[in-house]
């Protein structure tokens, strides 16, 4: 117990975190006490940068507990030079990733956490914390840029169509398996038709749905809202979802939300997930709502949109995130002309 009491004291001060953010610090939290000065600077650090990951920025819960655990593990590494966060080296920050890579952690794992060291450093600068920043021309590795999966038109096609044929199955069993499969398949719709994240689903509100104008409006990454337009099916399984199923599903229950739970409860992001990789078996291919998003972002780019409208649909706050998607698009174009073209197989 002499352990957890030396740490308690510096968990208290860090009581705006979430309590996941605050175990995650009580892990890494070290106890000799020969780096107890250290440590208590680390933990007002990371409390002040945390406070301003949170009211400043709107960092969403899940972003601001990765953060934590990833500097809370940058903090320990520093522990073995007897240094606190604010006067780390570049070299410091070198040796930290060179020993992540020897660990085996992937690029992209490691292009995460040093994203995280990144943004705490330039809050520092620009706080006047600290004179240089020890991540500056620090590349990230090249793994980082791994191209998103995406599915088929083809694929997105059979997936769509099996979610629909399964309210077939489903009207001839009961009320509520049929309420269940329309909403899905609406969920389904909207996931790819404007390649929206799982939260946003999941916190989409009913008077955010624009049927008359074609659109639904968005709460991304730092509360920040858009509007995302919709093609004719997803209005039309949105359409069908809120007259023939929603009533149906809440069963007497009021809620602002969009799409619900059984019983009118909450519907989580963990149960679009499953109902996705459900769906997708008709297709042939695991797939997961981020792969519609990706699915539609690269669909787009491939028609030939500009990366500025798919920049605005995703809600990417920097065009460099978008850019990919034509990587991704140039990658399927050789793969269709490879397995296409009677030349492309030509020896030279």
């Amino acid at each position: 117990m002499a352990n957890a009491k030396g740490c308690l004291p510096l968990i208290s001060e860090l009581s705006p975190l979430t309590s996941a953010s605050r175990s995650l610090l009580f892990v890494f939290c070290p106890v000799s006490h020969t780096h107890r000065m250290a440590s208590d600077a680390n933990a007002r650090t990371l409390s002040a940068f945390l406070d301003y990951l949170r009211v400043e920025r709107g960092s969403a819960k899940l972003t601001i507990a990765a953060y934590t655990g990833d500097l809370a593990q940058f903090a320990e590494f520093l522990e073995k030079f007897h240094r606190p966060l604010a006067e780390a080296r570049r070299e410091d920050v070198r040796e930290y990733i060179q020993e992540l890579f020897s660990n085996h952690l992937d690029g992209r794992s490691v292009g995460r956490k040093l994203s995280a060291i990144r943004h705490l450093y330039r809050h520092l600068l620009l706080d006047g914390k600290i004179d240089k920043d020890p991540t500056l021309n620090i590349d990230l590795p090249k793994q980082w840029k791994v191209l998103p999966k995406a599915l088929s038109r083809d694929e997105v096609g059979a997936l769509l169509a099996g979610t629909a044929l399964s309210g077939t199955k489903f009207s001839k069993a009961t009320a509520s398996g049929h309420a269940l499969a329309l909403r899905n398949r609406a969920i389904l719709e909207l996931l790819y038709a404007g390649g929206v994240r799982v939260s946003e689903v999941a916190d989409a509100r009913l008077e955010d749905l624009k049927h008359d104008m074609g659109y639904i409006l968005v709460r991304g990454k730092g509360d920040k809202e858009r509007m995302v337009p919709m093609g004719v099916p997803a209005q039309q399984a949105l359409q069908q979802y809120l007259k023939e199923s929603r009533e149906v599903i809440a069963k007497g229950k009021s809620s602002p939300l969009l799409f619900l739970g059984i019983a009118g409860r909450r519907l989580t992001r963990q149960r679009v997930w499953q109902l996705v990789g459900k769906a997708s078996l008709s297709s042939g291919r695991h797939a997961s709502p981020h792969m519609l998003r990706h699915s539609c972002a690269t669909h787009m780019v491939e028609n030939g949109a500009d990366l500025r409208t798919v920049q605005t649909i995703l809600g990417h706050s920097d065009i460099s995130t978008t850019q990919i998607y034509t990587h991704v698009a140039l990658d399927r174009l050789k793969s269709v002309y490879a397995k296409h073209h009677p030349r492309a197989k030509a020896k030279a």
